[in-house]
């Protein structure tokens, strides 16, 4: 059986699974309406740290060791451990990794990271590389926003478009044990760049790469959005959900009142949140605290994950570069 489809997408048919994880937010995602959602809501975001960057790599080894210890497993019963995130040269995923003995492999696919670690950790799986795989991610609003913004310190108005970074973390197994919903496809993304350069307005920039991979895991699959009783993109925000509902809107797609974006719903109404939340943890929180609930609870059967990822950095957006975007999507089921 050929384990790729049509142009983009990998099939499993041995459909490895999420078979255990963990979520922990930040007091504030904790007000928002997924809060019973979430495994953890942490009493503050400095968890006893001197800085936010230290914070974050707490958070995200907290998540890791709480995942292994839900099912009784042994770091050394893991083969891999996939994880990144957005501070530089994904130094959080770096220093958590050199705290477990097993072999790291560090990614970047900014805010589709955690898609993309799903989509890699089910590769090898399949192809008998691997028994356990580990994969993490984590973000912490501060540290996101004096990196790719403005220091926090002089308290800058914010657009509407602009995003609040989810402070959190977020990790699980995948493995063959006899739980969890299956991953049954993955449609890695490729880079689109519409030549936007606003860093405060990523969702914007990112909806062209969701309507592309969306339109390719359908094509490829030759499913339809009714097919999924649930697809939620990651992090596109206010702006940019009304985006991607108008390009598909635009080539007669059925079925968006399946679509939900976990960016636009981490927050609610009544928190100040511009068009909605981001980072690293912001889909891999909402994917293993929200969708894994409604599958689980048998509130939802199929669900399609779309994460995308705004691929700048501090000195693209200094030079004037415009923001090249990717989406993965992974689909699951119970």
């Amino acid at each position: 059986m050929s384990k790729r489809i049509g142009q983009r997408t990998l099939t499993f048919s041995r459909a490895p699974r999420i078979t255990s994880s963990y979520t922990l937010v930040g007091p504030r995602e904790g007000k928002g309406p997924h809060a019973l959602d979430f495994d953890e809501i942490l009493p503050d975001d400095t968890l006893g740290q001197k800085t936010a960057e230290k914070t974050e790599r707490l958070m995200l080894e907290l998540a890791i060791t709480k995942t292994l210890e839900q099912h009784d497993t042994a770091i050394e019963d893991v083969q891999f451990l996939i994880a990144g995130d957005l501070l530089n040269q994904i130094t959080t995923s770096c220093l958590a990794a050199s705290t477990y003995p097993v072999p790291f492999l560090g990614i970047y696919g900014a805010c589709s990271t955690f898609a993309q670690a799903l989509g890699l950790g089910a590769v090898l799986l399949e192809g008998d590389f691997a028994q356990q795989v580990l994969i993490g991610t984590a973000s912490h609003y501060q540290t996101a926003e004096r990196q790719f913004r403005y220091p926090i310190e002089l308290n800058v108005q914010h657009l509407q478009t602009n995003h609040v970074t989810v402070t959190g973390a977020a990790a699980a197994i995948l493995s063959f044990a006899d739980r969890g919903p299956r991953i049954t496809h993955a449609t890695f993304g490729q880079v689109v760049d519409m030549g936007l350069k606003d860093p405060h307005d990523m969702g914007s920039a990112m909806a062209p790469a969701a309507f592309h991979t969306i339109k390719a895991h359908l094509a490829d699959t030759g499913r339809s959005l009714q097919d999924y009783d649930l697809v939620l993109t990651g992090d596109l925000g206010k702006q940019g959900r009304k985006m991607l509902r108008l390009l598909l809107e635009r080539e007669g797609f059925e079925g968006l009142e399946r679509l939900q974006d976990g960016g636009s719903q981490i927050f609610g109404d009544w928190q100040p949140g511009g068009a909605g939340g981001s980072g690293a943890a912001c889909v891999a929180v909402m994917t293993l605290g929200y969708v894994l609930n409604r599958l689980n609870s048998a509130k939802a059967r199929r669900a399609l994950i779309v994460a995308t990822g705004a691929l700048l950095s501090a000195l693209t957006v200094l030079q004037g570069e415009s923001i090249p975007c990717i989406a993965h999507a992974i689909a699951l089921e119970q």
